[in-house]
């Protein structure tokens, strides 16, 4: 969604209410300004977190190659446990 400086004053509350339960930025212009944009925090740190795991070379990688499977579907949904067993974060494997 993109709306005015002028227009978003008026309509504040409603915006930060669509970004927050959309999860979509609120751009707003502004004249003879730099444009700006609304995001829910939830937004803004799931955003951080990803940008953080992106720094390292290797978890980029791991990520993307996930992804990558991910959108394939060349391997078979696995439940919570099943995984947490798979990479060895259960404490009975």
């Amino acid at each position: 969604m993109e709306t005015t400086y002028s227009r978003a004053r008026a309509r504040f509350a409603s915006l930060c209410d669509y970004a927050a339960s959309t999860l979509e930025p609120v751009v707003i212009h502004r004249r003879g300004a730099e444009d700006v944009a609304l995001v829910s925090a939830a937004e803004l740190r799931s955003l951080l977190d990803t940008l953080h795991e992106l720094r390292s070379p290797r978890n980029a990688d791991r990520l993307l190659t996930a992804l990558e499977r991910a959108r394939s579907r060349q391997t078979k949904p696995q439940t919570v446990d099943e995984l947490r067993r798979e990479v060895g974060l259960d404490e009975n494997a």
